[in-house]
């Protein structure tokens, strides 16, 4: 009898007791959809099991002709890696162009063949969502990062883990990223 009372207030105490909630989900790169500079969407889904390199762009910095190299590792690397270009302004207003005027450009002096997302901000108050995540070690998992001009590239694996964050000094063919390949 004292076993059945005691199984019985076991049970009936367990009850009220708060049980640990289930893991809340993080996002993921994979659940971002961002407009593209055509007026498409570039669903990062679409690039599962592929590498991804995502980098800020712009047409007015010293730094511009890397567009050149990374066509070259877009090509190189084609079904293998996704190179995703984000255009921003926040660095001197190197990036003053409308989406059709950066879309233009890319094509002609560069032959950009890669996504490219629409004009966005990659840092301060109007940071967008996703360099929001890329930036952010709570909402990425795995490390902090500033972007300090444009150019700055952000690697993800296959499985969409960010694995390295390269300044806008490393050149898209350097083997600091091509090793990561």
């Amino acid at each position: 009898m004292i076993k059945l009372i005691s199984f019985s207030l076991a049970f009936f105490c367990s009850s009220f007791v708060s049980q640990p909630e289930a893991a809340v989900q993080t996002q993921t790169i994979y659940d971002f959809k961002v407009p593209s500079l055509n007026g498409g969407i570039i669903d990062f889904a679409d690039f599962k099991g592929k590498k991804i390199l995502i980098v800020n762009t712009a047409s007015k910095c010293g730094f511009t002709p890397q567009y050149e190299d990374l066509e070259a590792l877009y090509k190189k690397y084609e079904g293998k890696l996704v190179i995703v270009g984000f255009p921003a302004n926040n660095f001197f207003s190197q990036e003053p162009g409308s989406n059709e005027t950066i879309e233009a450009f890319c094509k002609k002096n560069y032959g950009v063949t890669f996504p490219m997302a629409a004009k966005i901000s990659v840092k301060g108050k109007d940071i967008a969502a996703i360099y929001k995540w890329l930036c952010n070690k709570s909402e990425n998992g795995v490390m902090d990062a500033k972007i300090s001009w444009n150019f700055n590239k952000f690697l993800l694996d296959e499985n969409g883990k960010l694995v390295a964050h390269f300044k806008s000094k490393v050149k898209p063919m350097s083997e600091e990223i091509v090793s990561k390949l």
